[in-house]
């Protein structure tokens, strides 16, 4: 089946969607993208992302071609062309076309494409298995706050782990974690989660944040700071946050199991509680 995907301010068969090749998402990755969860045909915490959106747009000087009303409208329209019930949004909103030059145009013509993907979110089997992970040396740019398309690096550290026969990797710098190639990395030390404080070290994740309220209102103690590599092999348990992962446990760092090797207690209610929370709030 073709999908429909909207490109440059319209809908359309996928395969007529085309790209500049002066376009800087393509030249500089000088574009930012965004992912929205869908369960049941509905958007999972959009209120988050575009929120998240408008400050990545900000920080780099790019515009929005759309409103926060015409935004939301190509979503929700873009859900149901396509007959999506779980998977999700990939939205991209790069600077757009100019001739390569290092120095920004003075009226960009920014270029907006989204499209969907459909996934198992709810009966993910992983998250009934546990995922593993590998340490990796943190080699990304230092802006990591901003949601930009920049993935080399991230998707190199996949491909390591895949390597290693792991499903991930954690990211160290300066002898601790700061998070995984495409998600927030948590531990749980004696019933309390522990994570990195926000920084521009880390992506603000949606998902974390909404993770962290939801662990304070059921009475979870959450600790916001560093940890250490070690501190994690020896910890309880671990999982991430992300979008479509919602909360999915890590039972092996390196080789070595966390806990007793299995999804621990506090990432199996937090999964339900979020899946619960969440889904009622959909839009």
């Amino acid at each position: 089946m073709t999908r429909i995907v909207w490109h440059k301010g319209a809908f359309m068969p996928e395969n007529e969607a085309q790209v500049s090749i002066f376009d800087r998402g393509y030249l500089f990755a000088d574009a930012i993208y965004e992912v929205t969860g869908v369960v049941g045909g509905k958007l999972v915490e959009y209120e988050g992302h575009a929120a998240r959106l408008q400050r990545s747009l900000a920080e780099l000087g790019i515009p929005c071609p759309l409103t926060p009303e015409e935004l939301l409208a190509v979503h929700r329209e873009i859900v149901a062309r396509n007959d999506l019930d779980e998977g999700l949004i990939y939205l991209q909103l790069s600077r757009g076309p100019a001739d390569r030059d290092f120095v920004f145009p003075a009226n960009p013509e920014p270029t907006l494409s989204l499209f969907t993907q459909a996934k198992r979110v709810l009966e993910n089997p992983q998250a009934g298995r546990g995922i593993s992970v590998i340490s990796l040396p943190d080699l990304r740019w230092a802006r990591r706050d901003i949601k930009t398309v920049q993935l080399l690096y991230p998707s190199m550290a996949k491909m390591q782990a895949k390597a290693a026969g792991a499903d991930d990797a954690w990211l160290t710098q300066d002898g601790t974690v700061t998070e995984a190639s495409s998600a927030t990395a948590h531990i749980v030390v004696g019933g309390t989660l522990i994570t990195r404080p926000l920084s521009n070290d880390i992506l603000h994740g949606i998902t974390r944040a909404s993770t962290l309220d939801l662990a304070r209102g059921a009475g979870i103690p959450v600790v916001e700071r560093a940890f250490t590599l070690r501190e994690a092999q020896i910890a309880d348990e671990a999982f991430i946050t992300s979008a479509t992962n919602f909360v999915l446990p890590v039972v092996s760092i390196d080789g070595a199991p966390v806990g007793d090797g299995k999804p621990g207690p506090v990432t199996r209610r937090l999964r339900e509680i979020y899946i619960a929370d969440r889904l009622s709030r959909a839009i």
